[in-house]
């Protein structure tokens, strides 16, 4: 086997759960690596996000060029995520976890409530400084698309300096991201090590299927649903463009934060996926905040889970109202702080449901936001390919 870092990657998560499980005590002391290699892909974050942006708007020439880019990326969104809550529902319904359990319930964690004007206004800088320098992913996103199609009215004379500068930025960024990456075994190794160590396998047996119907249904969506969709729509083999772009997945598993991935995903979907510059610079932090399929799916089989548990039989209706307010919220989780558990109350309030019992899943939470999170990532890496055939 070659020694890419890819395949380092994908050793160091393998001896990083032998290396949790076996040998805890010396794992939970050497966290400090693991959290220096996400501070600095964290570093890379916002200016390349403001960058990429910013340059895959104005090379995109015009306002109607990117509704016409912008449409198809939000219809594409739409679509995997409909799908992916669609295949949670049918998996959870043939395993039907939690029926006759019998588990303690604690409190429910502090939740701020949802507020449709809280939510809109979420989406708008009041201080662009202050959204940099807190890395409110979604508000640099509006900024920076507006400050885009600013440009692209300015004269030849006062835009091509502008233009350049995000330009020559962009390319800096990705030079770092590749210094960056290079560490990604060692980050890797160190992450998976840590959250084994401290949470334990032997934490996933009270709730094996409620565990099996998550990572099953996430297997499937990625496996099946995802390549059928990169294949007929793209031409491409799913095999070979994942063996291509699998650094980001495996990346994005370790570090369970699709933002944090994002420098990886750009570099590697364009050095190695064959996506343009424009395509990735645009569709993938776009992506990256609002393409969430794995956490939708996860949402839906959670809340038939707590269903379950609590002794509540649902109706067809009521899963189908599970449906459209997974797939919406899921859409629309990026504006509110700590999407998660905001979007689990949505679809818990949709249905009548008490919030208490997300205290249970929360035990497991961790290890399984790791396989929705490689989800959503090779989600958004697909979508990039997709839209830009």
């Amino acid at each position: 086997m070659k020694l890419n870092t890819e395949n380092l990657t994908l050793l160091a998560i393998i001896f990083g759960i032998l290396f949790g499980a076996f040998l805890p005590e010396i794992a939970l002391q050497q966290q400090i690596i693991g959290s220096l290699f996400l501070a600095l892909l964290k570093m890379l974050i916002v200016p390349l996000i403001f960058a990429s942006i910013f340059v895959a708007i104005v090379g995109i020439g015009g306002v109607q060029e990117l509704k016409g880019v912008g449409t198809r990326a939000f219809t594409y969104y739409f679509s995997t995520t409909a799908l992916a809550v669609i295949m949670g529902i049918i998996v959870v319904n043939l395993i039907n976890p939690g029926n006759g359990l019998e588990i303690p319930v604690g409190s429910a964690p502090e939740i701020r409530e949802f507020s449709l004007s809280d939510f809109i206004l979420g989406f708008v800088p009041t201080n662009i400084v202050n959204s940099l320098a807190n890395g409110s992913v979604i508000q640099i996103i509006f900024f920076t698309i507006l400050l885009a199609m600013a440009t692209l009215h300015l004269s030849e004379e006062r835009r091509i300096p502008l233009q350049n500068f995000f330009s020559s930025l962009n390319d800096a960024m990705m030079v770092l991201a590749k210094w960056v990456i290079k560490l990604t075994p060692i980050g890797v190794f160190s992450l998976i090590s840590f959250v084994v160590a401290e949470k334990g396998l032997d934490s996933l047996l009270p709730l094996w299927e409620y565990v099996l119907a998550v990572i099953l249904a996430l297997g499937i969506h990625a496996t099946v649903t995802l390549p059928t969709i990169l294949y007929f729509f793209a031409k491409v083999s799913p095999l070979q463009y994942f063996s291509q772009v699998r650094e980001a997945v495996l990346l994005a598993f370790s570090t369970a934060s699709s933002s944090a991935t994002l420098p990886v995903s750009i570099e590697v979907s364009q050095e190695k996926g064959g996506v343009s510059k424009k395509s990735a610079g645009f569709i993938l932090p776009l992506g990256a905040t609002v393409n969430m399929d794995g956490t939708a799916l996860y949402e839906s089989i959670a809340v038939i889970f707590i269903a379950n548990l609590a002794g509540v039989d649902l109706s067809f209706g009521q899963q189908i109202l599970i449906f459209l307010t997974a797939t919406l919220a899921s859409i629309g989780a990026a504006g509110i702080p700590g999407a998660g558990i905001v979007m689990m109350v949505i679809v818990l309030d949709t249905v009548g449901l008490p919030h208490e019992y997300i205290s249970v899943i929360l035990v497991v939470d961790r290890i399984l936001d790791m396989f929705r999170t490689a989800t959503n990532v090779w989600g958004d890496l697909i979508g990039a390919k997709v839209l830009d055939k």
